[in-house]
């Protein structure tokens, strides 16, 4: 981990409410791993006082991209920072997704809205690796899908679900893991779930009925990125975890699912 000030490369938006920012940051691209993450201090000044914790969308050799969701008040700055402009930023944060080697492996990423940010930089990571992958991405609707072209790219299987079906199947994502999950009963497997909580639960409980790991990314609010503030507590059966520390990402047999 360490505190640097990154250029602003790019600062693109991509949807009304999205965007995606490409930083100069060779200190913290060069120890990153795919599912952690960033605090960004988003102005230069005292307001907002706390960073926002974002993960990395994209990991280069020098660079990193994020895809943020304008929510509120400090994402808002951040949105309407400019190219050239800096930023202080410490990282990388958390732990990361446990890569299985295996090329028997079929990985399966799911998906669900802005919580498809952090696993473009996992699957591009499995594509360096030659492992087998596919991706299973839900939204609201056609209009709210990010980063399916990104995957499509890699030469990477994409399958879409929309709740009122403009694009893909109509339903969730987790209907589409369902399908897949059969897969994975014959064929080993590995499931890498990031997004709502609910969708997160859901995806953990397909993954245990058909003894499949699983990992998920926790999407928790976070003020200070090291587990001192206690913002970000996870009940797990090992006691209660920090998203910021011991996470983000978690196995799912680990967690204790409350809806």
């Amino acid at each position: 981990m360490n505190r640097t000030r990154a250029k602003i490369l790019s600062n693109e938006r991509i949807m009304p409410d999205r965007f995606v920012m490409r930083l100069d940051a060779p200190s913290i691209a060069k120890s990153a791993k795919p599912g952690q993450f960033i605090m960004v201090k988003c102005n230069g000044g005292t307001e907002p006082l706390l960073r926002r914790p974002l993960s990395l969308h994209r990991i280069e050799k020098k660079r990193l991209s994020l895809l943020y969701q304008v929510v509120g008040g400090g994402t808002r700055i951040l949105s309407k920072r400019k190219r050239r402009e800096e930023l202080d930023i410490i990282g990388p944060l958390g732990n990361g997704f446990n890569i299985d080697k295996s090329a028997r492996l079929i990985n399966i990423l799911i998906g669900g809205g802005i919580g498809v940010a952090p696993l473009l930089a996992l699957a591009e990571e499995l594509k360096i690796r030659r492992l087998k992958t596919m991706v299973l991405i839900g939204a609201k609707t056609r209009s709210h899908l990010v980063g399916v072209e990104q995957f499509k790219a890699l030469g990477i299987e994409v399958r879409i679900a929309t709740e009122d079906g403009s694009k893909g199947y109509k339903g969730f994502a987790t209907d589409l893991l369902k399908d897949e999950a059969i897969i994975g009963a014959y064929e080993p497997a590995m499931i890498y779930a990031c997004g709502p909580k609910d969708m997160l639960m859901a995806a953990a409980g397909i993954a245990r009925i058909n003894s499949i790991e699983c990992q998920v990314s926790f999407e928790e609010r976070m003020a200070c990125g090291t587990g001192v503030c206690l913002g970000c507590a996870v009940n797990t059966v090992k006691g209660i975890k920090m998203a910021c520390k011991d996470g983000p990402v978690f196995n799912a047999e680990d967690i204790i699912w409350q809806k």
